[in-house]
């Protein structure tokens, strides 16, 4: 895995953008903060000389393909979304004011790989069903207008999880033909269709999973045909076959997220570039989980530690992957080894209520 080329000047190391969810901590965390990451050690250290910004609840944060931009969802205001300037330096400007997320609850962002398109998650509530949002943006990256909102419809079995539709992810697939939203509401995968001239969304068709799994995230591998699942509430991994052209998933495999006996959700999930791996967060067990693909399945590697406690998000870069562990407050670099397994060869960093990182 080929690490990033270190920036010049007087804070040498990868950046790492960090956002916390401030509810958890009274409002006292920041949002947005800064952190200089050493691949050679492991290390990570708070920038000072990067001004943290006040965000409100950034549940996740994506960069626009032009490294320009920085867009946070605001999950613990009802329904925004921010965007940044990226300086020289890496600090972090606002870009306007919030704008509404197009729902309730915003907990996952992409962009389009044309540049020109800010897709959003809304989870919603226990009464509000979730939604995917798309904004238009202009030539600088700034969102600008809403052009469509998708309402997903329904529920699941899982008594207090399910009662509506809760949109977890969107994405655009690696043929860039379709969006995919997961929903841990309905235990579906919808496909749209998005019309790059209207920013409207056309639905293709709802794949359905497994009842009461609770889909929360997908990870593709790098050919594009295969997709790796996340399920939340049912504490596995599951393989699905994809066929882009139609834009339709089949379940080829499933295996537990944990070997731990305890009450576990899976969180983030990542596949290796070269195709051989694939890593997720385990809330409950505390332990980032090590997966080898072979075939259309998965071989557990093994479990390690994950530096703190309540692991959410999940960022590879430099051959590591840094876990940002929310109830402790840490984010840790676990080394990945040869053999997909992991190593932690340095204390974790503290970012009070941290729950998701951005490499850059």
């Amino acid at each position: 895995m080929t690490a990033h080329p270190a920036p010049t000047g007087p804070h040498p190391g990868l950046l790492v953008h960090t956002g916390s969810y401030t509810p958890d901590t009274g409002g006292e965390a920041i949002g947005l903060a800064a952190l200089r990451f050493d691949p050679e050690t492991g290390t990570l250290t708070v920038d000072a000389a990067l001004p943290e910004v006040p965000v409100s609840g950034p549940s996740f944060l994506v960069a626009h393909p032009s490294g320009r931009v920085v867009y946070s969802t605001n999950e613990s205001v009802s329904g925004t979304v921010s965007a940044f300037a990226r300086q020289p330096d890496g600090a972090l400007v606002p870009l306007g004011s919030p704008i509404a997320s197009g729902g309730t609850n915003p907990c996952h962002l992409s962009v389009h790989p044309d540049g020109g398109w800010l897709l959003t998650a809304n989870y919603g509530d226990d009464t509000i069903a979730g939604t995917v949002a798309v904004h238009r943006l202009d030539e600088d990256g700034v969102p600008v207008e809403l052009t469509d909102v998708a309402f997903h419809q329904g529920g699941g079995p899982v008594a207090g999880r399910q009662e509506v539709s809760h949109a977890h992810q969107v994405v655009v697939d690696p043929s860039g033909r379709h969006v995919l939203a997961v929903d841990l509401g309905t235990d579906t995968v919808y496909t749209y269709r998005l019309d790059t001239v209207s920013g409207t969304l056309e639905l293709v068709v709802a794949n359905q999973l497994r009842a009461g799994s609770g889909p929360r995230h997908l990870a593709f591998a790098p050919a594009g045909d295969l997709a790796w699942i996340a399920d939340e509430l049912s504490s596995s991994v599951t393989g699905l076959r994809y066929d882009a052209a139609a834009g339709t998933f089949t379940e080829v495999s499933s295996v537990r997220a944990t070997a731990a006996d305890t009450h576990n959700q899976p969180g983030g999930i990542v596949a290796s570039p070269c195709g051989r791996f694939v890593w997720m967060t385990n809330r409950g067990a505390d332990t980032v989980a090590a997966f080898r693909v072979e075939g259309d399945t998965l071989q557990p590697v093994g479990e390690t530690p994950s530096g703190g406690s309540w692991p959410r998000g999940l960022a590879l870069t430099a051959g590591h992957l840094l876990v940002a562990n929310q109830y402790s407050g840490t984010v840790a670099a676990l080394r990945i080894l040869d053999d997909g397994s992991l190593e932690q060869p340095a204390p974790a960093a503290a970012i009070p209520s941290v729950i998701c990182t951005l490499a850059l």
